[in-house]
């Protein structure tokens, strides 16, 4: 019994044949979508005739006519709380009046009965989604981000995580913590300002979901806020490039280990504006990116220094002021 088995094992499985002609015994058959026949191309034999056509019977010619006409729904996402399946009975009062009079009182009943069937977990997600989508939108982030953000807020919601704390700040905090991991930072000032809650309470809170969730983050890069920083400034791409050389060139000094990384992109951002020809001051920098002057004028001083640079920058700094 035992040999049987192991032979079995041995066996590979029988592979798919392909279909060969009845005639001339050749395997090039190809198929004709047009007359719906699968053809020998040695002999031309018809093999197969009046195939089923499964694509879909209309057509369309602009995207107005594609959304009248299609019968399927959006696809599957996370980033709604019945995974975008739910069923809906109306949109508001006004679908009443379209329902004949007899049957007003029935609908108005089974409307009321559909809302109050959904239970609380969908409630809770349906708020935090929508909330959700306002803070992607405000912030301009990815639609990766938006998904992995529903996800982890469904996995705390189910974790018992969301019970005692406001819905906004574990969202809030889940925001930060996927933009970091995904190579987009926001600064806690930013989505406090746009989510509205207080930055100390969105650190505390984004401190206990990570610890709870088992989300190790690594601080953020100084080269991750240098696109947008520079975007900010309305700098050329030609200067937000020199300004990932001018910190890389400075990592390996170390110059940026222990220092905020907001304060060091905004450094290398100034350093390589003064010497690409497009100055901006350091209050201008300092007011567009959220830091102040000091700042930017310590980490500016570190970074031409350990680089070797100070003489070069200066002395442009001078020539744009002499110029003016």
């Amino acid at each position: 019994m035992e040999q049987k088995t192991e032979e079995n094992a041995g066996e590979k499985p029988e592979e798919k044949k392909k279909p060969t002609c009845p005639e001339c015994n050749s395997e090039n058959i190809q198929f004709d979508p047009n007359r719906g026949e699968s053809v020998c191309m040695k002999c031309g034999l018809v093999v197969d005739e009046a195939a089923i056509d499964v694509t879909q019977e209309w057509r369309a010619f602009d995207e107005d006519q594609r959304s009248r006409r299609v019968r399927t729904g959006a696809p599957l996402t996370p980033t709604k709380h019945d995974q975008g399946i739910t069923t809906e009975m109306g949109k508001g009062r006004g679908e009443l009046f379209k329902v004949a009079p007899k049957k007003r009182a029935q609908y108005y009943r089974l409307t009321k009965w559909h809302k109050r069937l959904i239970k609380s977990k969908d409630r809770n997600l349906s708020f935090a989604f929508s909330e959700l989508q306002r803070l992607i939108s405000f912030l301009g982030l990815s639609q990766s981000i938006h998904e992995k953000v529903a996800k982890l807020y469904e996995k705390a919601v189910e974790g018992g995580l969301v019970r005692g704390r406001s819905t906004e700040s574990i969202i809030a905090a889940l925001l930060y913590t996927v933009c970091r991991e995904e190579g987009a930072p926001r600064t806690l000032d930013e989505i406090s300002k746009a989510s509205g809650i207080n930055r100390r309470d969105i650190g505390k809170t984004y401190r206990y979901v990570a610890r709870k969730l088992g989300m190790r983050i690594l601080p953020a890069k100084s080269q991750d806020y240098v696109p947008r920083f520079g975007s900010l400034l309305g700098l050329s791409e030609r200067v937000q490039v020199r300004a990932v050389h001018v910190l890389d060139e400075a990592s390996q000094y170390d110059v940026t280990s222990g220092k905020g990384p907001i304060g060091v992109a905004a450094a290398a951002l100034y350093i390589a504006a003064v010497l690409g020809g497009e100055k901006k001051t350091q209050r201008e920098v300092a007011d567009a990116i959220g830091v102040t002057e000091v700042t930017i004028r310590n980490r500016y001083k570190e970074i031409v220094d350990k680089l070797g640079i100070r003489e070069e920058v200066e002395e442009k700094v001078k020539e744009e002021e002499d110029s003016n």
